[in-house]
């Protein structure tokens, strides 16, 4: 037998190398990796030896040659083949075992775009390929941790099926698609191509299974991009509690979406991906209490998020109650002291800084709904009544507005004071939201501000609203019946405001 061997990855390859070798497997390999096996003491047969050429453009060019092509991807059930396999003198290889270029690793470690370039694999993916499609006849292993179930089987003479070779097959096809993905997406990213592309080649990387899926009876894994900012969920630090689980991933990634929208301190509550709690306040315990009090029945079990460093004062509110993860920037010594004591909770420290991806996916059967990120705030504030909003009713119509863009349509939001009252999710019309909304807030709705995610179709809602003593309104306008809706705002001395921008969240 013989066996190709020509990797970036050497984990394990020494021992995986000599008991090869111990079989009477003969080696070939190339540059690097033959060097690596020569000076393990291992005797190895280089591929320009088989090709009777030098690697030529510092090593560009190696195994791109039909004497080693050729070797792989002949069938050993035709004829033909074999004949000119003899006519050629090229021996067949039977092990194919290659892994490529650290191309991802160059691009997290440098911005130099020669040494990016270099560090794209050309001979590897083709060999990968070539041993893949012919896998029926050749061995193909592009993980390292098949080395050991190889070997095992070589060394007992135990029959490998074509299932499991079928199995290597599609680890290695899986393994090129999964590279070439990444060279995709690092040269539109460096080209900062936003337009739709005519095909969608997302890839990513298995970081763990999870216990379960939404539900027990689910099973759920957690998959990275391979570039993902620092500052995302997926990079979160977890400090302390419990392994996270589906549903705490999805909480958390909405908080922290959320709580990145304000500048001040701010608190922000979720659960099941909603809002049911924000408040900014200049100090940020303050912040999360005027949270908490916004509706404390359905902060239990949720998930908090702030956009500040958590102190020890903050630590020991958050300890009184029941929580399934905190999110923050950072955690004093003090503070993590505290929260030590209530061991499920799982801690995550996230960075803040870097930016959005551009896009955002969804699954629906059969395929994928590709967006932009709903980025834009507004794309004009226009009082549309008598009267405008008075500075402090404008700062919070801002606040409110900033909030509901993050609730489950149809969504309404009802605050006060750079605070939520209620905040009303997933209906499927806009009178009950709003009724909840009043309901939630009760005497505190004198004098709040309301946002609505998308326009008032009819003016009921609106009423409910005025009724209750919400003095001012922001949302998008453009409804047939936007007239008869600023008819109420005036008949009350409502202040509304058009933004001309939805904000619908599916």
């Amino acid at each position: 037998m013989r066996a190709l061997i020509s990797v970036s990855n050497k984990e394990g390859l020494v021992s995986f190398a000599k008991k090869l070798s111990e079989l009477n497997v003969e080696i070939v390999s190339t540059g690097g990796t033959a060097r690596y096996l020569k000076e393990n003491g291992l005797e190895v047969l280089e591929v320009q030896q088989i090709t009777s050429f030098p690697e030529i453009l510092n090593g560009r060019v190696k195994t791109l040659h039909p004497s080693i092509h050729g070797a792989i991807l002949a069938k050993r059930d035709k004829k033909e083949h074999l004949e000119e396999l003899k006519k050629f003198s090229i021996t067949p290889i039977d092990i194919v075992v290659v892994n490529l270029y650290p191309f991802k690793e160059t691009v997290q470690k440098t911005n130099d775009l020669e040494q990016i370039l270099e560090n794209i694999d050309i001979g590897g993916p083709s060999m990968l390929r070539s041993a893949a499609k012919n896998y029926k006849d050749v061995l193909v292993v592009c993980d390292p941790s098949d080395y050991e179930w190889l070997i095992d089987k070589l060394s007992k003479r135990e029959t490998i099926t074509e299932n499991e070779r079928m199995k290597l097959a599609l680890k290695s096809f899986e393994h090129t698609a999964h590279y070439d993905a990444m060279i995709s997406q690092f040269f539109r990213e460096k080209l900062n191509m936003e337009e739709f592309p005519k095909t969608f080649t997302p890839t990513f990387e298995k970081l763990y299974d999870l216990r379960y899926g939404e539900n027990p009876h689910q099973k759920a894994v957690l998959y990275k991009n391979p570039f993902s900012k620092s500052s995302a969920i997926v990079n979160a630090q977890q400090l302390q509690g419990k392994e996270l689980s589906f549903n705490n991933l999805c909480d958390a990634d909405a908080a922290f979406e959320l709580v990145k929208e304000f500048d001040m301190p701010c608190a922000v509550a979720i659960k099941h991906t909603n809002p049911c709690g924000v408040a900014c306040d200049e100090d940020i315990s303050v912040a999360f209490e005027k949270t908490y009090q916004a509706d404390p029945i359905s902060i239990f079990g949720g998930i908090v998020a702030f956009n500040r460093t958590v102190d020890k004062t903050l630590a020991a509110k958050l300890s009184e109650i029941f929580l399934e993860v905190t999110l923050a920037p950072d955690y004093t010594q003090d503070a993590l002291m505290v929260l030590s004591k209530k061991k499920n909770l799982r801690i995550l420290k996230i960075d803040f800084s870097a930016e959005d991806e551009p896009f955002d996916f969804k699954k629906i059967s059969g395929g994928i709904l590709l967006q932009t990120k709903d980025n834009l705030d507004y794309e004009e504030l226009k009082v549309v009544t008598k009267r405008a909003p008075t500075s402090s009713e404008m700062r919070d119509l801002i606040f409110a507005w900033k909030v509901v863009k993050h609730a489950k349509s149809n969504a309404i939001v009802v605050a006060k004071d750079l605070c939520t009252l209620g905040i009303g999710t997933g209906q499927v019309n806009r009178l009950w939201p709003t009724e909840h909304c009043v309901r939630m807030a009760g005497e505190k709705a004198k004098g709040s501000v309301l946002a609505s995610d998308a326009f008032f179709p009819f003016p009921d809602a609106l009423e409910v609203a005025a009724k209750s003593g919400i003095s001012a309104v922001i949302q998008p306008g453009g409804s047939i019946r936007d007239q008869q809706v600023i008819e109420i705002a005036n008949q009350y001395n409502i202040a509304m405001i058009f933004t001309g921008t939805r904000h619908f969240k599916h």
